[in-house]
């Protein structure tokens, strides 16, 4: 029986998305933009894939308003005023820098020169603004890792930018523990060392012990290929979820763990099947259910989850958790590959695909 599916999987991607390959964390790829899905998005009320918005995790429509009003008259101020009414105990705030800083680095890359004006003029005329400075500080940083090489001059200088503008935001907002997660990506590539290290996250639980959005973004510094090992990134993971309040999604960090370890490559269906990813994916989906429906960072582990649900061949499970994140795909393990949508499109077809020939229907699946 398994032949027969690995066949039915084969088939599908043939016929939907032509060759395709098998890479670390994102699984499958190369994907021709614009393929159809593998059955009729609408059968199942999915977005088509350029419908799918590769700018966050879920759905966040004050930010989507103020980025239109932005990016359409060049001016900061509708951006200015949605942070400062953002609190800053929460995940959102944290996720609306990202996304404003991200904005501007894509129009910079769109228009050399010209994009992102809007933040330049945000910084000069209003200095001492603290979500101006922090969107700037993160700017930075994802502008050091997208457009320039790691380890050269170039990057450790804007790197070194953005930590002198992550201490000129932390000033301005003494509580916030934003700046701090923005120079946690800065960390890695300025090469922090573990004293550092946890110098700056003593910062950070001081003012969010339970923040999902920090723990991740230090598990990066925690894996292997910076400057720790897979066991102490594992060790890190699995306490913060033993102290993880009732409720708290950091009861999922463990699987955020293993996806930072997955090898480079793996076809080999019984690493899906062993107890480690078995344990993280159960403890994952717990964390989902047992989270509030609003809870920020739902989504994120949503859209892990599917990515280990669909390659366990859990079928029906993959399928809950599409019909809750679809229409998104601004999350890991998408917006690690160069077309998000469609490396999320074929996913999605795959589980469309397991969960019909295990009698599964629209009709069936619940909402």
């Amino acid at each position: 029986m398994e032949i027969l599916w690995f066949l039915l999987a084969l088939c599908l991607l043939a016929a939907v998305a032509g060759p395709y390959l098998l890479r670390r964390r994102g699984g499958i790829r190369q994907v021709a933009p614009g393929s159809p899905d593998a059955a009729d998005p609408d059968t199942y009320g999915f977005a088509r894939q350029e419908e799918l918005d590769i700018r966050m995790p879920g759905p966040d429509q004050d930010l989507l308003d103020v980025l239109d009003v932005v990016q359409g008259t060049q001016e900061w101020r509708a951006a200015s005023q949605l942070l400062s009414g953002t609190p800053k105990e929460g995940e959102v705030r944290w996720q609306r820098v990202q996304a404003f800083a991200g904005a501007a680095s894509l129009e910079l890359a769109q228009r050399p020169g010209a994009g992102g004006a809007w933040l330049r003029k945000w910084r000069a005329e209003s200095p001492k603004d603290a979500g101006g400075a922090a969107v700037h500080a993160e700017f930075l940083v994802q502008q050091a890792w997208r457009s320039s090489t790691v380890g050269t001059d170039d990057f450790r200088i804007i790197l070194e930018e953005a930590r002198t503008v992550v201490g000129e935001a932390a000033l301005l907002a003494p509580g916030d523990p934003v700046p701090y997660l923005v120079e946690l990506a800065a960390a890695r590539g300025l090469g922090y060392s573990h004293e550092e290290f946890d110098q700056l996250w003593a910062k950070i639980i001081d003012r969010a012990p339970a923040h999902m959005g920090a723990h991740i973004a230090a598990l990066h510094f925690w894996c292997e290929k910076w400057h720790g090992s897979r066991e102490e990134a594992d060790r890190f993971a699995t306490a913060a979820a033993a102290r993880a309040p009732q409720g708290s999604l950091l009861a999922a960090l463990p699987l955020f763990a293993l996806y930072e370890h997955l090898p480079e490559v793996n076809m080999v269906r019984s690493f899906y099947q062993s107890q480690s990813v078995t344990m993280a994916v159960e403890g994952a989906l717990f964390a989902v259910h047992a989270a509030r429906p609003d809870d920020p960072m739902l989504a994120h582990v949503r859209h892990l989850l599917v990515l280990f649900l669909v390659r366990m061949e859990r079928w029906s499970e993959a399928m809950n958790q599409f019909v809750r994140i679809d229409g998104h795909v601004g999350a890991l393990p998408w917006s690690e590959s160069s077309d998000p949508a469609a490396e999320y499109t074929v996913y999605r077809a795959l589980a469309v695909a397991g969960y019909e020939a295990n009698g599964g229907s629209p009709a069936t699946l619940p909402r």
